[in-house]
């Protein structure tokens, strides 16, 4: 997103109107904020948790609470363990000391040291050893770092900005560590903090061959693993940057009598599915922003310009009363009194839209210079969100960044939008923050629409799972349906004559090959064949999947459609093997594909997101 400055029109305020407007726009958020606040309610409803707590905690989000628990076998840790690399399993090992520490303190029974776990016979032989990813991740870092090279020296010599390249093929914590090794990892300075629209910089991934899988590409249990795997590789990452990251814990509080605001988002998105299944977002927060984009975007002070507060009071009771009942009506509605109801909504929620157990984390992102490491925190912080909280900031994100294309019409660049949404993000009444300070002291501004900057920036990437947290799901997959030969003979029979079968199975340099694949289309099903070579994509076959289904006589139904020619809204999934369920990116290389996970199926179907629509 290449983003206009204010300075490019000459009716627009030069450069220190505009920031000393922002200034003043993010400090009317923070009072707004502390006026709707409730006395002593930061002390009221979040704490700090206690010695032993946090850790206990993380080990328990991580997926390696039987390592203090023993409640299961230790095949089940050594199996997650398996899979990390040497900077991963060094930051779980600290967070076991930690908590074995104070429990010495409180004469408990101290947590299993992780070789332990693997010195147990059971784990040696259910798993291979921990696997030492540091020569492929040198190996891996090396190509990138010389295909970087070749890729700018051109823009240098033309006195263009440098891109970023964005490694995902190496766990993000290992990338610091060779950094560090090498003492270029750059001192935060935050003086620069505050840069122009325009100074933000290209980010560009490699082009990976088996294609970029998105947040809602997996499955639900692989994401749960996406989730422990990203938290641990997040932790290992702030341990090397120094950032230390208290969660806080936020207690019960009394749901006030309310259908929309104040109304977890998570309760919210639960009760409108029964509405309209499938719903990803709260349906209020979908036709408030969808009334936005229609009326607001071309309203210039947009987000900064406030609404009436009476008028406000009056449109949310009306809405509380008459929304569900489709009696409101939108009409009469000024753009700046819907944007208000925006940001009251974001405020209201119960809990955090960052979540109280990781809202300190997005604060700390501050604090890291370079900006790709501050992309890879916010990366695995996105995948760190619960579902709900996830995908509403998603849709508001998508709002802003049209808000900031409209910006010759609205007078709001990406500094300002930035500058006035995040109070209402990084501003809780049920966590305290170090954000809010006394005095309007304009570093703190800076410093927190930096990280909503980003957000908005480059949010494409951060909704995107890395291709190491995925390799490391696909691994522990497979270690994990491997245990199981060890407690039945008969299966263990069976795994060895798959594994002898599987010999039989062309090489992953052969040059041609049929693969069956599945088509399920409601009452439709059926399978084709697909000619398989080494330059075939996921576009490819889905082009052979509608010649196909044009062709074929019982899909009349599926294409005529007001007697027009109508292709429903497919896509190709790989299942089983060492996956769930993925949703194949159309630039996918499916013979390479074939060779990571020759176990898994290819089914072509609608698109989760159209089923029940």
């Amino acid at each position: 997103m290449n983003v206009e400055s204010w300075t490019d029109s000459p009716d627009l305020p030069t450069p220190q109107q505009h920031d000393r407007l922002c200034l003043e726009s993010f400090w009317s958020e923070v009072e707004t904020i502390r006026s709707d606040s409730e006395p002593d309610s930061s002390r009221r409803d979040s704490r700090q948790s206690e010695d032993g707590e946090q850790e206990e905690l993380w080990l328990q989000d991580a997926g390696l609470s039987p390592l203090v628990t023993g409640e299961e076998e230790d095949v089940d840790n050594a199996v997650l363990l398996s899979t990390l690399t040497k900077t991963q399993a060094a930051a779980v090992q600290r967070r076991i000391d930690s908590y074995t520490c104070s429990l010495r303190k409180r004469n408990k029974t101290p947590a299993r040291h992780v070789r332990d776990v693997f010195a147990s016979p059971i784990a040696q032989s259910a798993v291979p050893e921990t696997h030492n990813s540091e020569p492929d991740t040198h190996r891996n870092m090396e190509s990138v770092t010389k295909t970087q090279r070749s890729a700018v020296s051109g823009q240098e010599t033309q006195g263009l900005q440098m891109d970023e390249i964005f490694i995902t093929d190496v766990a993000y914590c290992e990338q610091a560590a060779i950094l560090l090794k090498q003492a270029k990892l750059p001192q935060n300075n935050s003086s620069q903090c505050r840069r122009d629209d325009g100074a933000l910089p290209r980010v560009i991934c490699p082009q990976c061959r088996l294609g970029v899988t998105r947040v809602l590409d997996l499955s639900q249990q692989d994401m749960k693993k996406v989730r422990q795997l990203a938290l641990i590789d997040m932790t290992a990452l702030c341990d090397l940057l120094g950032l230390e990251v208290k969660r806080h814990k936020t207690c019960k509080r009394k749901i006030p009598e309310s259908c929309l605001f104040g109304v977890p988002l998570a309760s919210l998105v639960e009760s409108d599915q029964k509405i309209k299944p499938n719903t990803q977002i709260p349906l209020f927060l979908q036709t408030l922003l969808s009334f936005l984009e229609k009326k607001g975007l071309d309203s210039e002070g947009i987000l900064r310009v406030p609404g009436s507060q009476s008028r406000i009071k009056v449109l949310q009771q009306k809405l509380e009363n008459s929304f569900y009942r489709h009696s409101f009506s939108w009409d009469e509605v000024s753009p700046n009194d819907a944007a208000a109801l925006l940001k009251k909504f974001i405020r209201e929620l119960p809990a955090p839209l960052l979540t109280a157990e990781h809202l300190n984390s997005f604060s700390a992102v501050r604090d890291i210079a370079d900006l790709k490491q501050k992309l890879h925190v916010l990366n695995l912080l996105v995948l760190l969100l619960p579902e709900p909280n996830r995908n509403t900031l998603k849709a508001l994100l998508e709002f802003l960044s049209k808000v900031v294309l409209s910006e010759r019409r609205n007078r709001m660049n990406l500094w300002a939008v930035s500058t006035i949404m995040a109070p209402n993000l990084f501003l809780h009444k049920a966590v305290p923050s170090k954000l809010a300070v006394d005095g309007p002291e304009k570093g703190q501004a800076e410093r927190a629409a930096d990280i909503m900057r980003l957000l908005i920036r480059y949010q494409d990437l951060l909704w995107t799972v890395p291709n190491f947290l995925l390799s490391q799901v696909r691994k522990l997959n497979e270690n994990s349906s491997r245990r199981y030969q060890f407690y039945d003979k008969r299966i263990k029979h069976l795994l060895r004559k798959i594994h002898a079968d599987s010999r039989d199975k062309p090489d992953k340099n052969s040059g041609e090959q049929c693969r069956t694949v599945k088509i399920q289309l409601g009452e439709l099903s059926f399978s084709m064949e697909f000619r398989l070579t080494i330059n075939s994509r996921a576009s490819d076959l889905m082009s052979q999947f509608y010649k196909e289904l044009h062709a074929s006589d019982n899909s009349r139904g599926l294409l005529k459609r007001n007697g027009s020619t109508t292709y429903p809204d497919c896509a190709i999934y790989e299942v089983g093997g060492n996956i769930g369920e993925h949703c194949l990116d159309p630039e996918t290389h499916l013979f390479d594909l074939y060779n990571n996970n020759p176990g898994g199926e290819w089914i072509i179907k609608l698109r989760s997101s159209s089923r029940g629509q």
